[in-house]
């Protein structure tokens, strides 16, 4: 099996893409849309907003709720008393009638303005509370580039000082340069310049995260290495569309290393990212087309299931142990909440962040200047291996760091000493890089 048959780059953030949720036929008369108020471009923006947040959000909501969170995102928006302002009706066409109103009243500048405000206030405000949220094009290429691990404006090569045509001995001579000078000093600023060139070594070195990092500024997520006694360490710091590709790599490359038959995946500070990935990587343990989380959309619990098949040289590790601590979150608390589910893993740490809610993105078609937005909101809800949300909750380890007597209990979940021996070391202790 190659390791570039892993390599799979799929992004959990749509493009919308679907029906949109006004309409216009050309007459003589020219536009016509859902009601005539919606001839207004800012009218028809917010209500376009409306119809995405009805259709796509999470939480099954009536017309009647969403009207009502509207009037009060307006009335906040132009800061009047939300008791003034009473919807006509409960439901979308009373929505339009008061923001036709409301924007009648302004004009321009202020009119736009009034217009964004509104639905900021009212995305803020959908739960959970600030996840959702109105983003410009330069933002969601921003957050496409987080989710991908691209840092634009990174330039590792400078960090080592050389060009990016060096070879790969030149690498390694100006790392060796920087690292007796920066060595030589005792300064903050040293010891962080020289960390950022280790750094930047440890990926240029590397042919793999080298050709990743020169094709598209990708940077590694998963860092490994064998610890005494036979346990495979890997630190998977984000998760992003090479993670699978990478992991599997590691595992590949260990597989000539004898007496290796334990692991640790290191979810520490792991922020996640790609959700689909959860998919593949599972798959990596589970096979193709099993049963992996649920995903809860308005009311519905969606069943998924792995997307590759198994990677057999998984199957030497009999051991196998997740750490977490309070910063892992989002697609890396599914895959621990999985991995447990399953038996596949123990987890070690402290209850993980609680951070639950699947993002996605929803352009807006409607135009209301030179600037496009689109809406990131929350489309569903990830559940833990008990298949309770895991927003607001978080996964419990099944050993606890915070106990005083934890190290204790790690012999009664692992039989072997080069785990138990390399957690004991390693679970309290900052990430391996």
């Amino acid at each position: 099996m190659h390791k570039k048959a892993f390599i799979i780059a799929i992004l959990l953030i749509a493009l919308g893409g679907g029906g949109y949720w006004w309409y216009a036929n050309q007459t003589g008369a020219g536009e016509r849309y859902k009601t005539p108020e919606e001839a207004d471009a800012y009218v028809r923006f917010d209500m376009e907003a409306y119809d995405i947040i009805l259709a796509n959000f999470w939480k099954k909501s009536s017309d009647a709720e969403l009207a009502d969170l509207f009037r009060l995102s307006l009335a906040k928006a132009a800061n009047i008393n939300p008791d003034a302002l009473a919807l006509p009706t409960a439901d979308r066409e009373g929505t339009v009638k008061i923001l036709a109103a409301a924007f009648a009243k302004t004009e321009g500048e202020q009119k736009k303005q009034l217009a964004l405000d509104t639905l900021i206030v009212a995305l803020y405000n959908l739960p959970p509370v600030g996840r959702s949220g109105l983003l410009s094009s330069g933002q969601v290429t921003d957050l496409r580039n987080e989710e991908k691990n691209i840092d634009p404006a990174s330039n590792l090569y400078q960090d080592l000082g050389v060009q990016k045509s060096a070879s790969a001995d030149e690498v390694n001579d100006a790392f060796e340069e920087k690292k007796a000078t920066l060595s030589a000093s005792t300064s903050p600023q040293a010891k962080a310049a020289l960390e950022q060139a280790t750094y930047a070594h440890q990926v240029l070195a590397d042919a793999d995260s080298k050709a990743r990092y020169d094709e598209a500024k990708v940077e590694p997520t998963v860092f490994d290495r064998v610890l005494r006694g036979g346990t495979l360490y890997l630190y998977v710091e984000k998760i992003s569309p090479t993670t699978l590709a990478e992991f599997a790599a590691s595992v590949l490359n260990a597989s000539t290393t004898p007496a290796l038959d334990s692991m640790i995946i290191d979810l520490r500070g792991n922020i996640g990212g790609t959700l689909d990935v959860a998919q593949y990587f599972l798959g990596l343990f589970l096979g193709a087309n099993q049963y992996s989380f649920d995903l809860f959309h308005q009311d519905d619990y969606q069943a998924q299931r792995t997307a590759i098949n198994a990677l057999p040289e998984l199957k030497r590790y009999r051991e196998v142990a997740v750490i977490t601590d309070g910063m892992t979150q989002s697609s890396a608390e599914v895959i621990t909440a999985a991995l447990k589910r399953f038996r596949l893993a123990r987890v070690v740490g402290t209850p993980t962040r609680g951070w639950g809610t699947v993002e996605n993105t929803f352009p807006l078609k409607t135009s209301i200047g030179t600037e496009t937005y689109s809406l990131l909101l929350v489309h569903s809800i990830t559940l833990r291996d008990d298949n309770q949300p895991i927003e607001g909750r978080g996964v419990d380890p099944d050993v606890n760091t915070s106990d005083p007597k934890w190290k204790k209990e790690l012999s009664t979940y692992f039989r072997s000493r080069s785990l138990v021996d390399a957690l004991s070391q390693e679970a309290t202790q900052p990430p391996l890089r």
